[in-house]
């Protein structure tokens, strides 16, 4: 079997005028969920997903990896990912056994994204051809089903409280709610979290997620003032950027943090893990190279009894992907489910449809990714050259 084409599918879902709603980043305008596509010359394909800028990321598929890739046996997925990640030096890579990429091959941003993207096709590919979910391929099930927390919380004040009741009455019993730059003062935004615990009791978890949103100072004296409320983690209380402000938080408080979407490959999270910045990973597959590189970082974590809990947000292709890493991963105990309004591609994309029931996520059986994708995609969800999100 031999790779013949790879391309990326850009979808987008552009929200009514009358049903955008304010986020913690913005109002949002459309979700994009682009995919890539990896052929075969057996007339097996595989997808894998895309994450950010969709334009740029195809360029670096279209563009840069594919002409590495065509004419290679898909399923030497390991040779393939480092062939992606060092480029011209690969032969030293694998002569020295390290890693050595060029700065052309393109160690971070936008270049892991798209060999993220590719190596989950792969993965799909070598388990369609063999005809077993990708979870098998991955040394098998630890669980059938995974605890799911709803992902939402983007109402103000005390309306807070009433959006979680409800994803409380759907079955979930963790929800994670958005904090930080979208409230206007540290009081409001203790205010609406008293709110959700007050409507919810003390026995439903409750996730922060700041988005890096916060100096140090302001994170710090949130995260004392979470520790009444039993809060499960706080989420990115500062940029990514900052891994030692993110560590002086993490010391200044017994609230648990959490963070990784928006780190690439092992390195980024070994570093996280070395600065003491952390008691949750949250590596986003679609984002940190592909189910190759986050099944290394999840084994990274168990090594320091860190948990993961993987970032989930956007298509159904990363829903699925991740789904089949969390399945055999034991040290992923709590799996995202978005809670996003009209959101097409990730819940009316698939057959057989995602199943979630009484917050807990059932893990698909087909083979590969163990669903399939709408084979109309493009027709139904034109890509929208548009900002995803408007400015506060």
């Amino acid at each position: 079997m031999k790779i013949t084409n790879v391309r990326v599918i850009s979808l987008s879902a552009v929200l009514p005028e009358d049903k955008r709603w304010r986020s913690d980043q913005g109002t949002i305008l459309k979700f994009d969920g682009a995919m890539v596509k990896v052929e075969t010359d057996d007339g097996i394909s595989g997808h894998g997903p895309i994450y950010g800028a969709v334009p740029v990321v195809k360029a670096a598929v279209e563009q840069r990896l594919k002409q590495l890739l065509v004419g290679e046996d898909p399923t030497r997925i390991e040779y393939l990912w480092e062939k992606m990640y060092s480029g011209s030096r690969l032969s030293i890579a694998l002569r020295e056994g390290r890693s050595v990429p060029t700065p052309a091959s393109g160690a971070r941003g936008d270049n892991i994204v798209a060999i993220s993207g590719i190596d989950v096709a792969l993965w799909d590919i070598a388990g369609r051809a063999l005809g077993v979910p990708i979870y098998k391929l991955l040394g098998g099930k630890v669980r059938d089903t995974i605890r799911g927390y709803a992902s939402g919380g983007w109402a103000t004040g005390e309306a807070a409280g009433e959006e979680i009741k409800g994803y409380v009455a759907k079955g979930f019993n963790a929800i994670k709610m958005r904090i930080g730059g979208m409230d206007k003062s540290l009081g409001d935004s203790i205010n609406r979290v008293a709110a959700v615990r007050k409507a919810v009791g003390p026995d439903v978890e409750i996730m922060l997620d700041a988005h890096g949103s916060m100096g140090v100072a302001h994170a710090i004296k949130l995260a004392k003032a979470m520790e009444q409320f039993n809060v499960t983690w706080l989420e990115e209380p500062v940029s990514p950027d900052d891994k030692k402000g993110m560590a002086e938080v993490r010391a200044a408080s017994s609230t648990p943090i959490a963070a990784g979407e928006r780190e690439f490959t092992r390195y980024d999270f070994r570093d996280l893990i070395e600065a003491r910045a952390v008691d949750w990973l949250q590596p986003d597959i679609a984002v940190c190279g592909g189910m190759s590189e986050i099944r290394r970082i999840c084994a990274l974590a168990s090594a320091y009894n860190i948990p993961v809990a993987p970032h989930v947000w956007g298509s159904a292709c990363i829903f699925a992907a991740s789904l089949q890493l969390a399945a055999a991963t034991p040290n992923i105990p709590i799996f995202e489910t978005s809670q996003a309004p009209l959101h097409p591609l990730l819940w009316d994309m698939t057959e057989p449809k995602f199943k979630v029931e009484k917050g807990y996520v059932t893990v698909p059986e087909g083979p590969g990714l163990g669903v399939d994708f709408d084979p109309e995609m493009e027709k139904r969800f034109p890509y929208a050259d548009m900002p995803s999100l408007a400015p506060f």
